[in-house]
């Protein structure tokens, strides 16, 4: 376990009052006993735990004193310290890159996430209440592919943006998240290597350690993912390649066509899979939706990951994996083992959003084009020496703050800020200079957690 990791899992632990290596030690065996840190594991030098959550290295070799003595951790000199199994629970395989989404208290300023409110579109149709239930009513409500209706409205709506689909080749998932745990499940087992954009979406690296699978991060460069250093490590072996093309999340940055033909090309002349992570391909700044790998790279070996979350709400839990129908059917298959099927009245609210995509899609780039303006000018005040790239969509700004941004994240949890500094967006615990800052906040508010961290 990095000392990223550590920190993240951790939290805001430091007191107000109260001696600081009885509060670190308390906050580590909590974690041990709770499963996030599972036995056996080795705890991070205790020098670069000191500089992540910047504290004294004493402190550390306190807190560790103290955990050992209370049973949680063996320390043995020249070995570093390890956790006890007589105290840890079972592991959960996580690595604290998703705590964003845990529930915050309301004196906490949240600049971790970039999930938007939700738009008009959803709060018309939500208030509008779900007609069409009844004749499901008579149904056992188990759809496991999806609502037919749903699977045929999604699959139009990807061909008017110029991606031909049929709606047996839909599947419709609770969220994306699960569409992308489920679609890296069907794809590699445990020791496979997996490459994937560096930076890339920290969920998918949740899902990544979880499934552990070694993963190799392909360095950005401006407009796309590295091709010649993808080639290097198609040499490898690689069994899935998971990117971003149409809105990167966190760079906001698209990647160009030229680009884009070259990764394709790369990719078919291997044996590798691919997962394109379409999620953000509707918060383009530009008109219409961004363009993905879809028509470029061999169907029968591209998985695309969808969803409602960014143009609509959050709280409406649908998306969906487009993917050849022979692949939609193992797929089916495989999501029955932890999830029979997707709330039909979330499916039915989502038909109808879905029938607004392009009133949705135009007020959210109204909504980001504003917004991006006034964080800037924040930025640029607050903040005169932090650089950035513009960005082509997305709700985020990725901010070089010319600092440790992730022990700048650990002093601003102090004061009852959260951000999302780059380690947690690496593979490799990279881009240590980086924030992503979301652009959604009002002026005043980002001001205000700005002005204290």
């Amino acid at each position: 376990m990095t000392a990223a990791h550590l920190a993240d899992l951790l939290g805001p632990w430091a007191p107000e009052h109260g001696r600081l290596p009885d509060s670190l030690a308390d906050a580590i065996a909590d974690l041990v006993e709770q499963g996030f840190v599972p036995a056996g594991i080795m705890l991070p030098p205790q020098r670069e735990l000191a500089a992540s959550l910047g504290i004294a290295r004493g402190t550390v070799a306190s807190a560790v004193s103290i955990l050992v003595e209370r049973g949680y951790a063996t320390a043995r000199r020249g070995s570093g310290v390890r956790i006890r199994s007589g105290k840890a629970t079972a592991q959960t395989g996580m690595s604290g890159r998703l705590f964003s989404f845990t529930n915050a208290s309301a004196e906490l300023a949240d600049l971790s996430t970039g999930a938007l409110p939700a738009s008009r579109v959803a709060r018309e149709v939500l208030a509008g209440g779900v007609r069409e239930l009844d004749p499901y009513l008579d149904t056992d409500g188990y759809f496991p592919a999806g609502l037919p209706v749903l699977r045929q409205t999604i699959a139009d709506y990807l061909t008017r943006r110029h991606t031909p689909t049929k709606p047996s080749e839909i599947l419709v998932t609770t969220g994306a998240q699960h569409a992308t745990q489920l679609a890296v499940r069907s794809v590699v087992a445990p020791g496979d290597l997996v490459l994937c954009d560096d930076p890339t979406y920290r969920g998918a690296l949740e899902v990544f350690n979880s499934e552990g699978v070694r993963v190799q991060g392909i360095p950005m460069r401006g407009d796309g993912l590295d091709v010649a250093l993808l080639e290097q490590a198609m040499k490898r072996g690689p069994e899935l390649l998971y990117c971003q093309t149409s809105i990167h999340n966190p760079t906001g940055r698209t990647t160009s066509t030229t680009m884009r033909k070259a990764i394709a090309g790369v990719v078919n002349d291997s044996s590798v899979q691919v997962i394109e992570d379409c999620c953000s391909a509707d918060l383009s700044l530009g008109v219409g939706a961004a363009p993905s790998l879809a028509g470029l790279v061999d169907p029968d070996r591209l998985i695309g990951c969808w969803t409602c979350s960014k143009l609509f709400w959050g709280g409406l839990r649908i998306g969906w994996i487009r993917a050849s129908a022979p692949r939609i059917r193992v797929l089916t298959e495989l999501r029955k083992v932890g999830d029979l099927a997707t709330s039909v009245v979330d499916q039915l609210l989502a038909v109808r959003m879905l029938q607004r995509v392009e009133e949705a899609r135009d007020e959210r780039r109204t909504l980001l084009h504003d917004q991006l303006a006034r964080t800037e000018a924040v930025l640029r005040e607050l903040r005169p020496k932090w650089r950035w790239e513009p960005i082509h969509g997305g709700p985020c700004l990725w901010v070089d703050t010319g600092e440790d941004a992730a022990l700048l994240a650990e002093r601003a949890k102090r004061v009852g800020v959260k951000l999302a500094p780059g380690p947690r967006f690496s593979p490799h615990d990279g881009h240590r200079t980086m924030l992503r800052i979301p652009v959604w906040h009002d002026q005043e508010s980002l001001r205000a957690a700005l002005m204290v961290c």
